[in-house]
């Protein structure tokens, strides 16, 4: 019998001949139930993050699928603290809240992305060149500042915010440092940092639910990473930090070398969930898209293992009833990041196809997989 993670195998295998593959068939044009009504019965919100572009929001073509498909939304870009304060006391929130007012007339909720991102080069340039010495007060201030203003100016408009994003170094299971980190050097570091981080936002947005968002997998090239992850969160749970959810942002897709790996890195995945439910943490796909740079350039052949890949992925994620929201990177893939994306790269130099909809907006066999995945996984708690 051929099952999806045998067909995806079959798929990266460069033996096998094009005429012996299985290939999923193309989808039909989407009639019936839009995406986010399949998730609504469930009890699951669908959405995508939308970027500022001509492209995305510029384009009303691309609007209308993301108000039919989707019933919650997270902007790109635009609410990150190098775009809001690109210039150090000069907020520049007019793009997001464009975003926001669109939102709110399309009755779509939206999510807010980030609070602090903390790899270094991610920070506005102003803040990553500061040097605070040992004055931690003065970094403490800044970060007071930077959540005092973005959450009284979003209010109760904003339900949900990932409020430290990508803290653990994914080779070696670390806390990251920044100009901010190093300013708690003489406590406790990073984590410290993080701790603060978190309870301001539950001081300016009390209403709000508290994610901390991240791009771990379940391949063995993200052991660390997933351990990091872990050590983490349990330290904030003996802190009492005010954390509520961890993010998954589910960049699935060819990573490891080793394709056959497959049932083993689901294995580990859960493993991985499990241990993050156990201690409270509610669920949240935050930016899932699938990477195809190791399947055939064929395009039918490649979707069908986009669609297996989704599918296995997601029959696990989904099972968590602690799971409430489910959000794409992109809908279509001419948006997709991964069109640049320079640390792996294609090898033929193809345009990657990692999203539900083709550059034309046409439906793609991983729309169908979507949909399947939630239609079977289990209804969420009320």
């Amino acid at each position: 019998m051929t099952t999806r993670r045998t067909m995806l195998q079959a798929l990266a295998g460069a033996a096998l001949l094009p005429s012996s593959l299985p290939v999923l068939a193309a989808a039909a044009a989407p009639e019936g139930e839009a995406l986010k009504e399949i998730a609504r019965r469930k009890g699951l919100r669908f959405g995508t993050a939308v970027g500022g572009g001509r492209n995305q929001f510029g384009d009303p073509a691309y609007r209308a699928l993301v108000e039919r498909e989707c019933s919650i939304i997270v902007a790109e870009n635009e609410m990150k603290w190098q775009a809001l304060e690109p210039a150090r006391d000069a907020y520049r929130f007019e793009p997001a809240d464009a975003m926001l007012a669109w939102a709110e007339r399309s009755k779509m909720t939206m999510r807010g992305h980030n609070l602090f991102w903390q790899a270094e080069k991610w920070l506005p340039a102003w803040l990553a060149k500061e040097d605070f010495g040992a004055d931690r007060s003065r970094a403490e201030r800044l970060m007071r500042k930077h959540v005092q203003t973005v959450c009284r100016h979003y209010g109760t408009r904003i339900a949900s915010w990932d409020v430290v994003n990508e803290a653990i170094d994914p080779a070696d299971g670390k806390l990251r440092q920044n100009a901010l980190t190093r300013a708690f050097a003489r406590g406790a570091g990073a984590i410290d940092q993080i701790d603060l981080a978190f309870r301001l936002a539950h001081e300016y947005a009390p209403h709000a639910q508290l994610v901390y968002n991240d791009y771990m997998r379940g391949d063995s090239g993200s052991t660390k990473h997933r351990a990091g992850v872990l050590a983490m969160l349990a330290e904030l749970k003996k802190r009492g930090t005010p954390i509520h959810a961890l993010g998954l942002q589910a960049h699935i897709g060819s990573w490891d070398e080793s394709p056959e790996r497959g049932r083993e890195d689901m294995l580990q995945w859960r493993r991985f969930l499990d241990e993050a439910t156990a201690m409270g943490y509610d669920l949240l796909i935050t930016e899932f898209d699938v990477n195809d740079r190791r399947l055939p350039a064929d395009i039918a052949q490649r979707d069908a293992g986009v669609a297996a890949a989704a599918r296995d992925f997601l029959d696990v994620t989904l099972s968590y009833p602690r799971l409430s929201d489910f959000l794409l990177w992109g809908m279509a893939d001419h948006i997709s990041w991964l069109q640049t994306w320079d640390e792996a790269p294609r090898a033929d130099k193809l345009p990657m196809r990692p999203c539900p909809y083709d550059a034309q907006l046409r439906p793609k066999p991983l729309r169908q997989a979507i949909a399947d995945a939630m239609r079977t996984m289990p209804a969420r708690r009320a």
